[in-house]
Formats: C-alpha cells, structure tokens, sequence
C-alpha cells in the first residue's frame, strides 16, 4: 500500500521548518555559539548559511530527480549501491529520533522560565511535560499529517514573530544608546580568531539541522519535484536571515564587552525582553518557544517515522513497512519512533537533567547527520560526474570540504564528559547497522527510482 499523496508546498515548509525550530534555536543554540565564537557568534552563524546553502543544493539535485520517503536513504542507493543507502537512512534515523526525543524535554524548561518571570519555581515540570508533548507528536503524526504540518507551521511562525517584536525593541533602543556595531562580523583574537569561529559553526550547523526533512515527504507531496526543492532552499535561506538578525541582537543586547554573560545565560531571550521590553514579552518568548520546542519534537518524529517506514519497507519488514488503512500514515512507524522517543526521556534524561540531555541528543543527532550530508555532497558529485555535469561535481566536492570544518571541530579538541562520549554512540549505532546489512542480504530497494 502506497502513502497517500495529498502534501502540498505548505507542507513540506511546514515540516523542514519544524524539525530546524528556529525559535527554539535562538533561545537556546546562541549562548552555546557565543561560549566558541565569542561576539563573532554571527558570523559563525553567517558563514553556516552558506555552508548548508550549498550542501542544500546536493539534496536539491537529488530531489528534482527523485522522491522516496527514505531521503539521503534513496539518494546514496542511486550513487553508492544498497548498503551505503542503508547506512545512510540509519544514519539519519538516529538523527531524527534524537531531535524528537531531545527536544521533547525543552517544553518543560521554556513553560518553567515562563512561570519564573512571576516567581512560581516547579523545576521538575520538564519531563511530565515532555513525556506528554511525546505522547500528543505521536497523535498527530499518527492521524492525519496535513493537520500535522500545519500546526507545526502555525505553531512556528507565531514563536517566530514574537521573536522578531523583541529584535525590533532590542535593536531600537541599542541604536539610541550608540550601541550598533559591525564587530560581530569579525573574528575575535580573545577567542581563538577563525578556529573560534570554527568551533561556533558546529551549533549553527545544529541550529540548521534537519533541514532537508521535506525530502522525507517525497511519496506523500502532489508535485515533489517542484515542491520539495523549494521548500529545502528557502527553509535554510529564511532561517538564516533569521538566525543572524536574532544572534546579532543578543550579541549587541548584553554587550559587545559583556559576551561572557551571554555565554552563560540559560534563557537569553527572556533576559532581553525583561531587559529592554517587559516581563509580559518575556513570558510570551518562553511560551513561543516551548511551542517551537514542540513543533520540532513533532516535525522530527515524523520524520523519523517515514525513514524508519522506508527502511523497513526496503528491507522487507512488513510490520513496519505498512500504511495505516485509513489516514495514509506510516502508522507503525510512528507508533514505534514515538516509543523509542518516550523511552529516551524516561530512561536517559532525568539521570542527566533536561539541559544536557537535550545538549546530548542533539550532539549525537548532528554528528550523524553530518556524516549523511558528506554522503549525500559526495553522492552528487559522483552522480553528477556520471551526467558529465562539471557544476554539480564542483557543488558535491566544495560541499564536502566544508563539512569536513565543523566535524572536526566537534572531535578535536576533545569536549568534556559526558559529550566526549557521544561520538561512539555514533560509531555503536553506525556498526549495528552494518551488522544488520551483514546479517540480511543486501538488496535493492524496488520502490526507488529515478526520473
């Protein structure tokens, strides 16, 4: 049974969009940015732009050819032969699935700093709160997913425009105090110059990542090859307008010479808004992003859902591989993401705290999907060498090159525990797979093809 086609181009926005969150992104990834790039944490944000604009474009290449559910999973078939697309969708399960559950956690957080601006303190809100943000995604994934792509996108731009009221009072009153500069556009010795900068492109990668997850609806959009090309440039161009307006803003907010307590603020949007607006405002940044928090949490589960459904469907698990008979979802799949993602948040989280679990997950989740966006970039350098096409080949090898960037930045030097860890959560995952392909008979998957 084939899923049903009935997705537009609001969809797919809708669903890359929701699995990026950049409201969540900019309440939480710019101090992370901030603590490598120092005042710089724009441009880090800047120059990440641009690198996922053109390994966006390896994806778009591929999309105007080919729309399957399994994304990178079809793409690196068509290149490199079944087993590397097996690795690759994954890969980017992993991904998918440590978005959700990460994510998941952060509603309780931004609800409680809600409720701290009128001094209520339930610290421990954070998991029954993103258990049942688990337990609501894996509802609306499983009924009907144009209602799900829609909340996702109203759910966002809401949180979105809240945000931008800030930067425009921010902004406002900074220039009436002289406080605008463009040194936040230049790398700072006092932070490692370019390698700090360097280092902050690992979170704008972050804050970028998932991107490409309309390419997941390649089976349920009525004209894929159109739409989802779209959708993924102008996810990852409007988002970055975004990310450097808003990073700018928090940067010049609590001061060029003040970066250090930026770097350690745990709600920096909400601070700016008590700061420079009112206690109102902040409340409404919380609750906008919790709101991205869980829009991500359910644009990721789905996501997860449909590469898990491919996967299964390819390498004929039928019980994962079925389409529920009457909402046209992948069912099962969405029923097990939602499990594993439950069982993230209650198994692992409360040992860690909802901070580090979700700095966790999301680490995990990016070095993955680092390793599939290399697959892909050299995936269509490989195909576009067979086309005889010297610019896609060009786009493949510079996409790739400036992947290599922000991936060793993460390895070397060595984090701190636990995140020195996550990367052989990575290999652990990477080698089951490989386990799988060795156990199981590698074959094509039929349902792929290009056109």
């Amino acid at each position: 049974m084939q899923l049903v086609r009935n997705l537009g181009l609001l969809e797919a926005i809708a669903l890359s969009t929701s699995v990026i969150a950049p409201t969540m992104a900019m309440a939480f990834n710019v101090t992370l940015t901030a603590q490598a790039a120092g005042p710089a944490a724009p441009l880090s944000f800047a120059i990440g732009t641009l690198v996922l604009a053109i390994v966006g474009l390896s994806f778009i290449a591929f999309a105007r050819r080919m729309a399957h559910a399994g994304s990178a999973y079809a793409y690196l078939q068509a290149s490199f032969g079944p087993g590397a697309g097996f690795i690759a969708g994954w890969l980017l399960l992993l991904t998918y699935l440590c978005f959700a559950s990460g994510t998941a956690t952060l509603v309780g957080v931004f609800v409680h700093s809600a409720l701290s601006n009128y001094g209520l303190s339930m610290p421990n809100l954070w998991l029954p709160l993103g258990v049942a943000a688990a337990l609501l995604a894996t509802l609306c994934a499983y009924r009907d997913m144009v209602l799900a792509t829609r909340l996702m996108l109203a759910l966002e731009a809401v949180s979105v425009i809240a945000i931008l009221v800030l930067c425009g009072v921010v902004l406002w009153r900074v220039a009436m105090a002289g406080g605008l500069s463009l040194a936040p556009f230049r790398p700072t010795a006092a932070f490692g110059g370019w390698g700090g900068v360097g280092f902050g492109l690992v979170y704008a990668v972050l804050s970028f990542a998932g991107f490409e997850g309309a390419t997941t609806l390649g089976e349920e959009m009525r004209h894929p090859y159109r739409d989802i090309p779209r959708a993924v440039l102008g996810t990852v161009l409007a988002a970055g307008g975004f990310y450097v307006l808003v990073s700018y803003t928090q940067v010049v907010g609590f001061g060029i010479g003040d970066i250090a307590t930026l770097a350690k603020a745990e709600a920096p949007l909400n601070t700016l808004a008590n700061r420079f607006a009112t206690r109102e405002l902040a409340t409404a940044i919380d609750l906008a992003a919790a709101v991205s928090a869980f829009a991500c949490a359910l644009g990721s589960l789905s996501a997860a859902a449909r590469m898990m459904f491919a996967l299964g469907r390819g390498w004929g698990v039928v019980s994962i591989g079925a389409v529920h008979p009457s909402h046209g979802t992948p069912a099962r799949a969405v029923v097990l993401s939602g499990a594993i993602m439950i069982a993230g948040l209650l198994g692992w989280a409360p040992f860690l705290g909802p901070s580090t679990y979700y700095g966790c997950a999301g680490t995990i989740g990016t070095l993955a999907l680092i390793l599939v966006y290399l697959g892909v970039t050299l995936g269509e350098a490989r195909s576009a060498l067979a086309r005889a096409a010297s610019g896609g080949v060009a786009l493949g090898v510079i996409g790739t090159l400036l992947l290599l960037w922000p991936l060793g930045n993460s390895l070397i030097p060595v984090p701190p525990p636990p995140y020195s860890g996550l990367p052989y959560v990575v290999v652990f995952w990477a080698i089951a797979g490989l386990v799988a392909i060795a156990r199981r008979r590698v074959v094509l998957d039929a349902t792929i093809r290009v056109d």
